[in-house]
């Protein structure tokens, strides 16, 4: 599956209609806002460990497109430290698919929120700078 493929699958939400986004910098955004969001309904599972199938996949699609847009030569340390959240994250979700104890999913969420909020200051920020 290449980025394009992956990319426009997660795009598709349950009723069949794409987001729309317009530019690399917004398809992270929402990227890391699904993430989030799965990852908050996952954390809600752990108790019974009933992960609802639909969210593991898109947590997974969704970390895929994170890493997978990641510029190690470019981005540096930076993008070494993403990379390694995000494998944490995936790693956790792995866990809550085997239905291992204690995934450690709101951690990962925690993270997410994180990175998300950063994610919308630099949007911010070039948007100021674009004007």
């Amino acid at each position: 599956m290449s980025f394009l493929d992956a990319r426009a699958q997660y795009r598709r939400t349950d009723n069949g209609e794409a987001l729309s986004v317009e530019s690399p910098h917004a398809i992270i955004l929402v990227t890391l806002r699904e993430l989030e969001r799965s990852l908050r309904v996952l954390a809600a599972a752990e108790p019974d460990r009933t992960y609802p199938s639909q969210h593991v996949n898109r947590a997974f699609t969704a970390i895929y497109i994170l890493q997978s847009s990641l510029d190690f030569e470019k981005g540096g340390e930076i993008s070494d430290n993403l990379f390694r959240v995000y494998e944490f994250c995936r790693l956790r979700v792995a866990e809550a698919f085997r239905r291992e104890p204690s995934p450690k999913l709101a951690e990962c969420a925690d993270h997410v929120a994180n990175l998300l909020s950063a994610w919308q200051q630099i949007g911010t920020v070039r948007a100021e700078d674009a004007a």
